[in-house]
Formats: C-alpha cells, structure tokens, sequence
C-alpha cells in the first residue's frame, strides 16, 4: 500500500511559486533625487568655463606648493634638417649623447644649428656633446637623470673609431665630449677617453676638442693622460658651491677634488680649462662668490652658469628659480674677476654652443699668437714675421 501511495506523490505535478525579493523598498530613490537636486543648484557650464570662477574653486592640478616654471624656461620641440641627421647618425653609429640622457633643454637648438642657414652652413653651426663608455654612470647625484648602475655593460671597443667617424661627417669646428663616470674600471676611463680624442683629431685636425671629464677618483695621472691627448678646452665641473656639493653630488665627488682636477689639467699644457655652476639648489650669493674666487686661484678660463631643472619626481626639488637679470648680474660678477669667458642665462649649459663659438675664436687666436711668437724668435724683421702668419 505505501509503495502505491508513494509512486503516485511521485507521479503528481507540483507547482511554486515564485517571489522577487529587493533589498530596497519601492518608491522613489530618495539618494537619486538628492544628487539630482544637487546637480540642478550647482554651477552651471558657463561657470565652468569662465576664467574668474565665480565663487567656485577652481581645481590646479601639480605641486601647487613648489615654485612654477616661468614662460622663459620653456622651449619647443627639436626638428629640422640638422636635427634629425645628427640623430640618425648616432643611432647608426650606437652612439649616445648627454643631450638627451642628461634631457637637456637646448637640444633643439644645438642640434638644429643656425635658422635659415645652409645645410652645410648649418651642419657648422650645429653641435652635439658625445657621451662616451656608455649611457650608465657608477655614480648618483640628485640632480642627474642618467641612468646608474654598479656594474655597467663594457666598454665598446669600436667608440673611439665610430665616434671619430660621426663627428667628421658633420664638418663641424668645434665638439664636445663627455662621459659617464666609470669607477668600475681600474682607470676611470681616461685611456678610452684619450684614443677617442686622437682618433677625431687623425680625421679631423681641424676639430677643436673639449673633453668634459669627470674627477677619476681624484686620480691625477689619470687626468694627465686625458689632458695631454691633444685636446684644446678640458672641462670639469664644480656643478655647486662647496657647502652644497654633499648634498647635490654623488659622496665619492669634492669640491675640493674638482679644484684639483681642474688645476693639474692646466699644470700639464691645456690651452684653457672650463667648468659650470648650476643656481636654484639653494646657494647664497656668498657662496657663488667665494666659489668664483677659488676658481679664479687656479687659473680657470671660462664659466657657466645656469638654472637648474629637475628632471623627474625622484630628483632633488628646485629651490627657485632665478630670474635673468641675476644671471646677468653674476657674468658681470665674473668677467671682473678675469675669467676669459663667461655664458649665464637660465637655459644655458655646460657645453652650450654660443660659447663654444667663442672659444673657437679665441683658440684659434692663441694658436696665431703662438705661431707668431715662435716666428719672433728666430729673429726675422716685421715684415716676414706677417707674411708667415
């Protein structure tokens, strides 16, 4: 009897019944009508848009706190014939340049050369500053944006010819080269440096050559080799005021250790030596002067002085921005202290090349000087010493 029963339950349809149950209740969303309210009371787009903002806040974007760029630091984007041949040939050549790993505001201008000249007229005015052993520094200074490593690649044998080889096509008269630091090697770099030098100089005598090196450790001999490569400007840079240099450079770079670099390169014959200031890390006018004064001790020739820029968030801030009319103060400050050259201005660089225009001039002055001194002293009349010159 129950398995009858229980295979008829089995057999019989049963229906459900189903509910919708919601979380909230029915009606009008009283949170859609309170944001739509708002949206009704709030300004309107012709507020938006206007440049007073009524009594709205206006929402700034970026670090409202720092100092911001002035329009005078701004520059355009780098193109033009010149431009995009030097590049060509250093991406062929696998060369690298501290313009653009250094990302350095007058690209455009020292690459592009003079507007509205010639192309070879341009290809003269144009310059690039080389960066030699590589694209990665042993060294870290907050203001720096090359990359850094411990350990870099090796150096690459073939730099030295294929740097010689660019420079010569672009018929320039005057080239700067630079470097990463290179602790990692048992001699700075300086013998890599030096057969760079005397390969452009087999290819092209008529090159002038400043070699903008770092400090090798305080290793004298090794500036020496670098200093005595046939270069004409060696170039060091102090970068800072002494008080500052422990927080701006790497902790391996001195002040006092630059001075030295700089003052043994001209103890072994160099023409003229150069460095560079950065202003708006947080220097006082105490600080450039009494920088200045040590310079002039050993005999430095050129200065420059520019602003400093940071590169990214993971650099030290600016401390301000200066205004030109001190940069203009300070190359006054300068040239009464006797330094043969000076370039100052807020986007102006170590190796900015309307200095470099002027160092070509007068080296090529010196060497007419030295040429008729040593017609002097053989002892001809006026009239030969000036046809022979």
């Amino acid at each position: 009897m129950s398995l009858v029963l229980r295979s008829t339950l089995l057999r019989s349809p049963v229906s459900f019944t189903r509910v919708r149950c919601f979380a909230t209740a029915s009606g009008p969303s009283t949170s859609k009508i309170s944001f739509r309210d708002t949206l009704d009371n709030g300004p309107s787009f012709d507020d938006f848009v206007s440049s007073s903002g009524g009594e709205y806040d206006r929402m700034v974007k970026g670090n409202v706190k720092g100092p911001r760029l002035p329009s005078y630091l701004k520059t355009n984007i780098p193109s033009g014939g010149s431009f995009s041949k030097i590049k060509k040939d250093l991406r062929e050549l696998n060369l690298n340049t501290v313009c653009e790993e250094a990302r350095c505001p007058n690209i455009g201008d020292c690459w592009g050369g003079q507007k509205g000249a010639t192309d070879t007229d341009g290809r003269h005015t144009a310059t690039a500053t080389i960066m030699l052993m590589g694209d990665t520094c042993t060294r870290g200074c907050r203001f720096c944006s090359v990359k850094t490593s411990r350990k870099p690649p090796p150096l690459d044998p073939h730099e030295p010819e294929n740097t010689a080889e660019a420079i010569s096509r672009w018929g320039l008269g005057y080239i700067v080269l630079t470097s990463v630091d290179r602790d990692d090697l048992v001699d700075g770099g300086a013998h890599h440096f030096a057969e760079t030098i005397r390969k452009i100089k087999q290819k092209a005598p008529h090159i002038l050559v400043e070699a903008l090196t770092g400090d090798f450790a305080g290793s004298l001999e090794h500036v020496s080799v670098v200093a005595k490569s046939g270069l004409d400007v060696y170039a060091h840079n102090i970068e800072t005021v002494e008080e500052l240099t422990p927080f701006v450079r790497d902790r391996r770079a001195t002040f006092r250790q630059s001075l030295k670099v700089l003052e043994h390169a001209k103890k072994e014959g160099v023409s003229i030596t150069k460095t560079s200031i950065m202003l708006g890390v947080g220097e006082t006018n105490d600080q450039i002067l009494a920088a200045l004064q040590e310079l002039r001790k050993i005999d430095v020739d050129v200065v420059t002085f520019g602003q400093y820029m940071r590169p990214t968030k993971r650099h030290m801030k600016v401390d301000r921005y200066v205004d030109p009319a001190e940069f203009d103060s300070w190359k006054k400050t300068a040239e009464d202290l006797g330094f043969l050259y000076v370039a100052s201005g807020p986007l102006v660089r170590s190796s900015y090349k309307a200095g470099e225009f002027y160092i070509e001039n007068v080296l090529r002055g010196k060497g007419s000087q030295r040429k008729a001194a040593t017609v002097m002293s053989q002892g001809p009349n006026s009239e030969a010493v000036e046809s022979r010159i």
